[in-house]
């Protein structure tokens, strides 16, 4: 599968390195191509390419969009059309809202690309669980929500395929609860001093 990536940080940089490992075509989309953030995400991602945000939204069948929560719809007007595309909302917010935004950040972008198939994934955990989510006989679960099954089944075989456990949410208003849910993560690891090496596990009886 085509997959472009919108961002070089942790996270989109982790989940190129997976999926490219699983044979898929990744194209960077960076602000800066020859950036030294573009350059270690190309390292560490065999046979993926980089060029600019809208080059990698042109490219794949679907469409990750990993980059800082007040930049989202920056990077989505900077993509172009994305009419028809799986688009994967792996972002989050902290503190205030970016501009523009007054429920989740995954309908903001449904909102700001019509035709857009959005669906929220990859938000809920740390980029170290990206790369290795197993945690002993159990792997880390991955909530994503969205209004289109069909893409929410491409997703999730994403997810399933770098060793996730993907619990469907339900659809794509179900997005503020898995920002929120980052959040907590993020507090529970660097303010309460957890660490990083900790994920959610839905249980069921």
């Amino acid at each position: 599968m085509d997959i472009g990536i919108i961002g070089v940080g942790r996270v989109g940089s982790a989940l190129g390195r997976r999926w490219a490992e699983n044979g898929h075509a990744i194209l960077f989309g960076a602000r800066d191509p020859h950036g030294e953030m573009a350059k270690a995400a190309l390292a560490q991602s065999p046979g993926a390419r980089v060029g600019s945000v809208r080059e990698a939204a042109a490219f794949g069948e679907v469409v990750l969009i990993a980059v800082p929560g007040i930049s989202v719809l920056d990077a989505v007007h900077a993509c172009g059309s994305l009419r028809g595309k799986i688009v994967v909302d792996a972002n989050n917010w902290f503190g205030e809202r970016p501009p523009g935004v007054t429920r989740s950040l995954a309908e903001a972008i449904a909102e700001a690309a019509p035709g857009a198939r959005v669906v929220k994934a990859f938000n809920i955990t740390g980029s170290g669980n990206m790369l290795d989510p197993c945690y002993g006989e159990q792997n880390a679960d991955m909530f994503i929500c969205g209004d289109d099954a069909a893409a929410k089944s491409v997703v999730g075989e994403l997810a399933s395929s770098i060793g996730f456990d993907v619990v469907d949410a339900g659809p794509l208003s179900a997005a503020i609860g898995l920002e929120h849910l980052a959040q907590l993560w993020v507090h529970l690891a660097y303010r309460q001093g957890m660490g990083p090496n900790i994920a959610w596990k839905l249980l069921r009886r």
